[in-house]
């Protein structure tokens, strides 16, 4: 960038020494001194508009010399840095989109506002793939350039987006686009895509939220009421919240977390009290059945069924290691 700016510099003095110079040898006027030397700069070659004497003559001879070098030169250097920035940009959208096809099991973030990049940046923390999606593209490159994020430029309610985005390979998608119009729209479209895709949308009210769970979002969530509610805990139980904050803060030597088991996980058909979890510094606090039930606690004696949600509390190397056992694929 500093090169262009030289090279622009120096047909801005080059123009200002050619006009500065036939003003003072000729006497013209300033606008007829200007418009001489640009057309001797860029050898367009209209007629002369400054009648020239022998001084003057000489002094467009020697202008025309070094300027039509210069200008050769900046004109040829502007025209490569046009290209390489097209190819660059091109390249860099080439290589987005491959590393996005190669995505599986990630996570679709629609809006890049104050939540959309929270979201977006809790899940960077926490080392998950996903792929960011906003139809105000200077916001996502503010947002995703300067971390290497995955990103799309587009209308998240738009089917094609969401197919390019992966919808169909993808773990979870959140919609936090600035209207509730918009989101129950996203929702909408992802479910019609993903029939089993879990989708978490916001909501800023009460009657959006129910229009939300209709066009088929598995969780709503309204900042203001989830907001409220944990003041209210903050101010009847402190110390149980700063236990649980625990697992939301990045760095923490803690962490809970939902762990889906696949049908081909090595735990199937085990008791709880027959794993190697606790050995491995994991506690499973609860499980969630696909039907429903509920344990909380699990006894030792259940037994991990195929689609279970297991409620799991340790260290992050401890739940990654057991998402990695528990989740694995076919």
């Amino acid at each position: 960038m500093r090169r262009i700016l030289a090279i622009l510099g120096l047909l801005l003095f080059l123009t200002t020494v050619g006009t500065v110079g036939l003003r003072l040898i000729e006497g013209a006027d300033w606008l007829d001194c200007l418009f001489m030397t640009v057309i001797t700069l860029s050898t367009v070659g209209y007629s002369e508009t400054v009648p020239l004497s022998p001084a003057g003559k000489l002094f467009v001879i020697g202008f025309l010399v070094v300027g039509l070098s210069v200008f050769t030169y900046s004109a040829f250097t502007l025209g490569q840095w046009i290209f390489s920035a097209q190819m660059r940009s091109i390249l860099e959208r080439r290589r987005m989109e491959k590393a996005i096809n190669n995505l599986r099991d990630h996570f679709i973030v629609c809006g890049t506002g104050r939540m959309g990049e929270t979201i977006a940046r809790y899940l960077h923390q926490r080392n998950k793939p996903f792929v960011l999606i906003d139809s105000r593209e200077d916001r996502l490159k503010e947002v995703c350039d300067a971390r290497s994020w995955l990103f799309l430029h587009g209308d998240a309610t738009d089917d094609e987006v969401l197919l390019k985005a992966g919808i169909k390979r993808a773990r979870a998608l959140a919609s936090t686009l600035a209207t509730d119009a918009d989101n129950v729209y996203v929702v909408l479209t992802a479910r019609l895509l993903a029939k089993n895709l879990q989708i978490i949308a916001r909501a800023s009210d009460d009657k959006a939220v129910q229009k939300l769970e209709k066009a088929g979002a598995t969780r709503v969530i309204s900042p203001f009421s989830t907001g409220a509610v944990k003041m209210a805990r903050f101010m009847i139980s402190p110390n149980i919240e700063d236990f649980l904050e625990v697992a939301d803060t990045h760095g923490s030597d803690w962490e809970l977390a939902d762990v889906q088991v696949n049908a081909h996980s090595p735990y199937i058909g085990r008791k709880l009290m027959e794993t190697d979890l606790r050995e491995q510094g994991v506690m499973v606090i609860g499980i969630r059945r696909a039907n429903g039930e509920r344990l909380m606690p699990p006894p030792g004696s259940a037994v991990i069924q195929p689609d279970d949600s297991l409620f799991v509390f340790g260290s992050p190397a401890a739940v990654n290691r057991m998402i990695e056992q528990v989740e694995v694929r076919s």
